[in-house]
C-alpha cells in the first residue's frame, strides 16, 4: 500500500506588504537661478545692431541723386582742372528725347589733322589728358571725348512718363501738386467749385517727369560721335579706339568711312572689357570696390594698369561714382555687340583702303599676348605695334601711346577737308539781305564791302553757339 505524503514548500510566497503612505509635504526643489534680463546682453547687442545698420547706411549712396553744384565743388582739384580745359557740346540722339552735354577736351591747333580718341566702358577723357597734351605740342589737334554715362557728360536725363504709376505715384503727384501750389489749395479749390481737383492731378499724372539713366547703345552712341564731329567740324578724322570703344564705334566706322581718315585700335578685344562690370553690377561689391579708395585702386592694378598714382586713381573712382556713372556704364556695356566679328568688319566695305593700326601691351600677360595675336590674324591689312604700358597704356605709358598715334597720322597723306557753313537761318538771312539792298551803292564803291560784313555776322552766329569753323582747309 502506497502511502502519500505532501510535502511543505519551505519557501512560502510572500505575504503582500502594505505600501507606506506617501508624504504629503513637497521635498524643497534646489533654488533655480535668476531668469532677469541681464541690461548689459541688451546694451551690447543694440549697440553692435546701431553699428552695423550705421557702416551699411554709410556704405550706401544716398536715395537721392546729388546736387551736380555740390559734386562739382566736391571734386578733387585735378578734376576740375580738367574740366576747365573742356567744351560742352549738346547732342540729341531721338527727336522726342531731350538733348544731353557731351564733353570734350580739345587741343592743339585747329589748322591740321583731326585725332578723335574715344575711351572704353569705365574709363574717360582723363585718362588720355596725357596723351592729348603731348599730341597737341606736336601739332596735332586732339580731341577727347567723354562718352554719354561717363566722366564729365550727362550721365541721366529727364524724361516725361505717362500712365498710372501705382499708389505710390498717385501719392506723389499729390505730393508734387502740394509743394507747387500750397496745402490749402485742394481746400480752396473745393470751397469755390464744390469738386476735387481731379482733372489738375489727371494732368499732373499724364506728365510725370523722372530722372533716367542714360543707357546708351551703339546705334546712339554713333549718332553722339558724329553730332560732335560735325559741330567741332572735324572731319575726315584719325579715329582712336580703346578697349570696348571698337563695340561701341565699329558700325559708326563702317557706315561713315567718308568722316573717318584712319582707325587704331588700343588693347581692344572684342567681347571684353578692361574693367570688369560685374563688380559694378552687384549692388554690395559695387559699394566696396567704389566706397574705398584702395579697394578702386587694386582693382585698376588687377586689371587695367601696371602702375597708377593715387590720385589718378581716386579721380577715376571719384567719376565713375558720381550721378549714377556705375549705373550708366553697367547698362551701356549690356546694350554691346557680344557676337561682334572682328574679322568680318574688317572685311566690310567700309574698311577697305582705310589704314588700320593696332597697339598692344606685349608685357601685360602671356594670355593677353595670344589675344593679340588673333586680333593680328583677324586684320591682316593692319599694322600690328606693342607698347610697353599695361591695357590702359593711356596711364602708365601715355608718351609712348601717344608717340605711335603721331608716327602713323603723320605717315599718312595730308586729310583733305571741305569746310562746310552752317546754314543761317532765314529770318537772319532776311536782314543781311536787307542790309545788302540798303547798301547796294555803298558796296559798289567800296569793292564789295557789304557782302564780307554779312560773312561776319554769320560767323559771328556761328561762333555764338559754339560752332564756329576755326581752322582753314
Amino acid at each position: 500500500m502506497t502511502i502519500i505524503t505532501e510535502e511543505i514548500d519551505q519557501n512560502p510566497p510572500p505575504k503582500p506588504t502594505r505600501k507606506a503612505p506617501k508624504p504629503t509635504h513637497k521635498t524643497p526643489k534646489p533654488p533655480q537661478p535668476s531668469t532677469s534680463p541681464n541690461p548689459f546682453s541688451f546694451w551690447f547687442y543694440f549697440t553692435v545692431s546701431v553699428s552695423l545698420l550705421t557702416l551699411l547706411l554709410s556704405s550706401l549712396p544716398s536715395l537721392s541723386p546729388q546736387d551736380p553744384k555740390s559734386w562739382f565743388l566736391s571734386l578733387p582739384t585735378n578734376l576740375r582742372h580738367h574740366y576747365s580745359k573742356g567744351r560742352i557740346i549738346k547732342v540729341q540722339t531721338d527727336a522726342h528725347q531731350s538733348p544731353f552735354e557731351v564733353f570734350t577736351l580739345p587741343e592743339g591747333p585747329k589748322a591740321s589733322e583731326n585725332v578723335v580718341i574715344v575711351h572704353g566702358l569705365g574709363s574717360s577723357s582723363y585718362a588720355f589728358r596725357s596723351v592729348i597734351q603731348f599730341l597737341g605740342s606736336r601739332g596735332v589737334h586732339a580731341v577727347g571725348i567723354d562718352l554719354p554715362g561717363s566722366g564729365f557728360s550727362d550721365k541721366s536725363v529727364m524724361v516725361e512718363e505717362s500712365g498710372d504709376g501705382g499708389a505710390l505715384g498717385r501719392f506723389s503727384e499729390v505730393y508734387s501738386l502740394i509743394q507747387e501750389k500750397g496745402i490749402f489749395w485742394a481746400f480752396d479749390h473745393i470751397v469755390e467749385t464744390g469738386n476735387m481737383p481731379y482733372e489738375e492731378i489727371q494732368i499732373q499724372n499724364s506728365k510725370r517727369k523722372s530722372v533716367k539713366v542714360l543707357e546708351l547703345g551703339p546705334e546712339e552712341m554713333g549718332r553722339v560721335l558724329e553730332q560732335v564731329i560735325d559741330s567741332l567740324g572735324l572731319a575726315p578724322v584719325h579715329l582712336v579706339l580703346h578697349d570696348s570703344a571698337l563695340l561701341i564705334c565699329a558700325n559708326w566706322v563702317r557706315d561713315n568711312s567718308g568722316l573717318v581718315r584712319s582707325v587704331t585700335l588700343v588693347d581692344t578685344m572684342p567681347g571684353t572689357t578692361t574693367l570688369p562690370l560685374w563688380p559694378l553690377r552687384v549692388p554690395v561689391v559695387r559699394e566696396l570696390a567704389l566706397g574705398f579708395e584702395f579697394v578702386f585702386a587694386r582693382l585698376l592694378s588687377l586689371h587695367c594698369v601696371r602702375k597708377i598714382h593715387t590720385s589718378d586713381a581716386e579721380a577715376h573712382r571719384v567719376l565713375l561714382k558720381g550721378r549714377d556713372g556705375a549705373r550708366a556704364v553697367v547698362g551701356t556695356g549690356k546694350k554691346l555687340n557680344s557676337s561682334f566679328d572682328l574679322r568680318e568688319w574688317g572685311e566690310s566695305e567700309g574698311l577697305k583702303g582705310m589704314p588700320v593700326q593696332v597697339l598692344w601691351s606685349s608685357v601685360w600677360s602671356k594670355e593677353w599676348n595670344d589675344d593679340g595675336q588673333k586680333v593680328a590674324n583677324s586684320l591682316p591689312h593692319a599694322a600690328f605695334i606693342t607698347h610697353s604700358g599695361g591695357r590702359w597704356p593711356q596711364e602708365d605709358a601715355a608718351d609712348e601711346l601717344a608717340e605711335k598715334i603721331l608716327q602713323f597720322v603723320s605717315s599718312l597723306p595730308n586729310s583733305v577737308r571741305q569746310e562746310e557753313e552752317e546754314p543761317v537761318p532765314e529770318h537772319i538771312q532776311k536782314m543781311f539781305d536787307e542790309a545788302q539792298g540798303s547798301d547796294h551803292h555803298h558796296d559798289h564803291d567800296h569793292g564789295g564791302h557789304g557782302h564780307g560784313h554779312a560773312h561776319d555776322h554769320s560767323a559771328s552766329y556761328m561762333n555764338a553757339y559754339g560752332l564756329g569753323h576755326g581752322w582753314a582747309s
